[in-house]
C-alpha cells in the first residue's frame, strides 16, 4: 500500500542487511478518510487485521479506506526484487491484491498473525525469505537506473547491465511486474508528482521530468492518478 493521500502515515528505513531488497517499512493509522494509492513500480507486503496481503505493481490509482484507529503495516520491496522474494512471476500480481497465504500456504497465514501492527516484526518474519531470494541483480540494477533516468532507451539500458534487449524485457517483466517501458512511464510520473507537490510550476515540472510539454505531463498525471495536477498539490 503506497503512501500518497494519507495523513497518519510514516515510513522507516529497512534493516541494514535488507536494504538492497527493501525500500522501506511503513505504518499507517486509519482516520476513516478516503485514501488513494498511486503507482510507484513496487510490490508491498501488507499486514492488516492479522492477514498478510501482497499488493502488486499498479498501473493506475487504487482508492481505499482504513477505519479510524486501525493500524496497517507494510514492507515495500525495491523494484525488481518482488518476483524473486515472493517466488512468482510478478506480472501475475499486476494491479491486484492477494493474500500471502495464496502464494505461500500456511507460512503466509502465519506471517500475518506474527507481524500485526509492527513493521520491524514484519521485516524479521520476512528475513529468511529475503535472504534466500535468488534476485536477478542485473534487473535490479536496470530498474534502479531506469528510475533515475526514465528516458533511457531500452537497448542502451540492456547493454549497460550486460543483457540482450530481448532477455532484459522478459526478465524485467517477471521480476518487476511490467516491462521497462511501463516502468519508465511510472518512474517519470513519480518524478513529476514530486516536483508538482514541491511547488514547482507545471511547465517547469514537465520539463524537468522529461515530458514533451505541460499538456503531455497533465495527461499522464490524470491517467495514472485519476486527479488533475492542481488537486495533486495537496
Amino acid at each position: 500500500m503506497r503512501h500518497d493521500v494519507y495523513v497518519a502515515y510514516r515510513e522507516m528505513p529497512p534493516p541494514h542487511d535488507l536494504a538492497h531488497l527493501v525500500r522501506c517499512l511503513w505504518i499507517r493509522t486509519g482516520t476513516g478518510d478516503d485514501t488513494l494509492v498511486l503507482p510507484d513500480g513496487c510490490l508491498d507486503v501488507i499486514v492488516r487485521d492479522g492477514q498478510a496481503i501482497v499488493a502488486g505493481p499498479d498501473t493506475g490509482p487504487v482508492p481505499g479506506r482504513i477505519a479510524p484507529g486501525e493500524v496497517v503495516t507494510g514492507l515495500r520491496l525495491r523494484p525488481g526484487a518482488g518476483g524473486a522474494v515472493l517466488r512468482i512471476d510478478a506480472g501475475e500480481l499486476r494491479d491486484v491484491r492477494v493474500p500471502l497465504e495464496d502464494l505461500w500456504g500456511p507460512a503466509g497465514r502465519e506471517l500475518g498473525e506474527r507481524a500485526a501492527e509492527d513493521p520491524a516484526a514484519l521485516a524479521s518474519a520476512l528475513r529468511p525469505r529475503l535472504a534466500a531470494s535468488a534476485v536477478d541483480v542485473r534487473v535490479l540494477e536496470a530498474a534502479r537506473r531506469l528510475a533515475r533516468a526514465p528516458g533511457t532507451p531500452v537497448p542502451a539500458l540492456a547493454a549497460d547491465v550486460g543483457l540482450g534487449e530481448r532477455h532484459l524485457r522478459r526478465r524485467f517483466a517477471a521480476a518487476v511486474g511490467y516491462g521497462p517501458k511501463t516502468f519508465a512511464r511510472v518512474a517519470r510520473f513519480r518524478a513529476a508528482l514530486g516536483l508538482v507537490r514541491s511547488g514547482e510550476s507545471l511547465a517547469a515540472a514537465a520539463l524537468a521530468a522529461g515530458y514533451a510539454d505541460q499538456a503531455h505531463m497533465t495527461r499522464e498525471l490524470v491517467a495514472l492518478s485519476g486527479r488533475t495536477p492542481g488537486s495533486l498539490r495537496v
